[in-house]
């Protein structure tokens, strides 16, 4: 069916349809970036809101389990303090008579260290006595030791120092004969030397000059080495000296400091002994608390972890159920996106649609049915359907789409009508070229006109086409051909026959 009522519309140019394309990309591009930025600040406020609300179910749960926590500790506590209240005065019995008990052993053991220390202090006497008598004896031992000592050494000291003298005159006779077999050697020598001095005189010369430089710089290399020897030996010498005489000082006084720490020490261990009696009474009372500590700290862990174990269970579901609330809700928020994107797609397409509206459509846009009452009765009686619950209540969800379907359905059969319609127009415009094209065929003379049949070409009185052609009339109906006929001009006859 052909759209009536459209007004018609200049062509435009090809530069204001670039505009027209560039101002709809640009308004698309300003369209999605809108829709991008809603989308992130709408994702970024339900992030926000579902963080919030995860907190603060969190707080929620935190602060009603605490209370429960604190009843059901509240009342192991009240157990644990009526026990702890016994337990506490049966053991304060205890500790009275124990107390009584010591008192009565610190009593005796005062009268015994008061006992002890007198016959101690008796002893300590007499051994300070015998230490005396000791002392006295051996300073005595030792004087008659150093007398003897000096004598002995005096005597020694004559014998030595005669030895020394017969020596020395020893020593001088032997160099007084040494002299003599010297003279004699050195005038003898003196003679030989003479004799080969002048031999090598003129030798030695030549080789004196080179050698002296040598020598000197030997010399003076070895001097110096001498001399940094010498130093070094000197120092060397002199820090063990001072060395020396320093540990010798350090020696006498770290013999007194041994003789004062002996003292001390044998204070100290009595102090040890006395330390130690009174460790081993004070270990044996602190086991028996220690133990009765322990066997407390025991149960109270076992509690403790009993509590635990209820909480990380606790925590665990709640942390299952909140990983699926989240799933759930994401899967929520994409789905509505789909939608949204879909109901966005459809007005986008409404509004491209509306451009192409008739005044007609756009004044009813949804029309009534055209079928008369007999048409439907008779489309229902063919495809009878029985109406079930589900059926009606599908009908009721789609109560809303019928004015949808309507429109729909006129626009489906406007498109199946202009189809048939255009399939028509193909088959007669196709009957018009084929006319056309023989006409023109009949008009001109071509290679390939002339090899093919020409109703016009006559050779001898005679044309090319064997058959009459066919006309579209005579295709389309039932009917025989007409007879054709050949006409020939008077011009041309006459032509040829003068």
């Amino acid at each position: 069916m052909p759209r009536k009522g459209k007004k018609t519309k200049t062509p435009l140019s090809d530069e204001e349809q670039l505009l027209l394309l560039q101002q709809k990309l640009l308004a698309e591009e300003e369209m999605a970036k809108k829709k991008e930025r809603l989308l992130s600040q709408f994702l970024k406020d339900k992030l926000a809101k579902e963080e919030q609300n995860s907190a603060l179910n969190l707080n929620k749960i935190n602060t009603q389990w605490r209370t429960v926590l604190r009843e059901v500790k509240t009342k192991e506590l009240l157990k644990d303090i009526e026990i702890l209240s016994q337990t506490f005065e049966r053991v304060v019995d205890c500790k009275d008579s124990v107390i009584k008990s010591l008192a009565k052993d610190l009593s005796e053991a005062e009268e015994q260290y008061a006992h002890a220390l007198r016959s101690h202090l008796h002893n300590v006497d007499q051994l300070l006595a015998l230490q005396r008598c000791r002392l006295r004896l051996l300073e005595e031992s030792y004087n008659m030791e150093l007398e003897v000592l000096t004598k002995e050494f005096e005597t020694e000291r004559k014998t030595i120092i005669d030895q020394h003298e017969e020596e020395i005159h020893y020593l001088q006779d032997v160099f007084m004969a040494m002299e003599q077999n010297y003279i004699d050697s050195e005038y003898e020598s003196k003679l030989e030397f003479q004799s080969m001095w002048d031999d090598l005189k003129n030798k030695n010369l030549e080789e004196k000059h080179f050698l002296r430089i040598q020598l000197e710089n030997i010399v003076e290399d070895l001097w110096r080495r001498f001399q940094d020897a010498l130093k070094n030996y000197t120092d060397a010498t002199e820090d063990r000296k001072i060395a020396f005489e320093t540990l010798k000082v350090k020696d006498e006084k770290s013999s007194k400091e041994i003789e004062a720490q002996m003292k001390k020490i044998q204070k100290l261990q009595e102090a040890i002994s006395i330390s130690k009696s009174k460790i081993l009474m004070h270990s044996r009372e602190s086991e028996d608390q220690n133990q009765y500590i322990r066997n407390d700290k025991e149960l109270v862990l076992i509690q403790l972890r009993k509590l635990k174990a209820q909480r990380t269970q606790a925590r665990e579901v709640s942390q299952e159920n909140l990983v699926k609330l989240t799933l759930e809700s994401n899967a929520t928020l994409k789905a509505l996106r789909k939608i949204v994107d879909k109901g966005e797609k459809i007005l986008k397409l409404a509004e491209i649609c509306r451009k192409y509206e008739t005044e007609e459509e756009k004044v009813l846009p949804f029309y009534s049915s055209v079928l008369t009452p007999k048409v439907q009765e008779e489309t229902e009686e063919q495809n009878p359907e029985e109406l079930t619950m589900e059926l009606a209540r599908v009908m009721v969800d789609y109560t809303g789409m019928e004015n949808f379907w309507k429109r729909y359905n006129k626009v489906k059969l406007e498109q199946l009508s202009l189809q048939h319609r255009r399939a028509q127009l193909l088959e007669i415009n196709g009957k018009l070229r084929e006319m056309l094209k023989q006409y023109l065929d009949g008009i001109s003379v071509s290679d390939e006109v002339l090899s093919q049949f020409n109703p016009l070409f006559i050779v001898n009185h005679q044309s090319n086409l064997s058959q009459p052609l066919s006309t579209p009339a005579a295709q389309s109906g039932d009917k025989p051909p007409s007879t054709t006929y050949n006409i020939i001009e008077a011009a041309h006859i006459i032509s040829h026959t003068l």
